[in-house]
C-alpha cells in the first residue's frame, strides 16, 4: 500500500513578525481613534465611523499572532494529512 503525506503550513506562516507587529500597531491606532470620538450626531442622525468591537477582535487576533511568532520563531504547528492509496 502506498501512502502520501502532505504538510501544510497554517495561514499564519504567510506573516512575518515585523508585519504582524505593524498590523497590530494599526489596530491600536484605530482603537485610539474610535475611543476619541469617531461618532457624532448631526441633524438628529448619528454616524459611527468605526466598530470598536471589530477593532478589538482584530487586536486579539494580531496579539495572538505576534505572541506565537515571538515564542516559537515560526508560524506554529503544521497540519499533516495521510492519504492511503491502493
Amino acid at each position: 500500500m502506498e501512502v502520501s503525506i502532505f504538510f501544510r503550513r497554517s495561514t499564519l506562516s504567510a506573516y512575518s513578525l515585523t508585519f504582524a507587529k505593524e498590523r497590530l500597531a494599526v489596530y491600536y491606532a484605530a482603537e485610539e481613534a474610535a475611543l476619541s470620538g469617531q461618532s457624532y450626531t448631526l441633524g438628529g442622525r448619528s454616524l459611527t465611523r468605526a466598530n470598536l468591537s471589530e477593532i478589538r477582535k482584530g487586536i486579539q487576533l494580531w496579539e495572538g499572532r505576534v505572541e506565537r511568532l515571538e515564542t516559537t520563531g515560526r508560524s506554529g504547528p503544521r497540519m499533516r494529512s495521510v492519504i492511503p492509496h491502493g
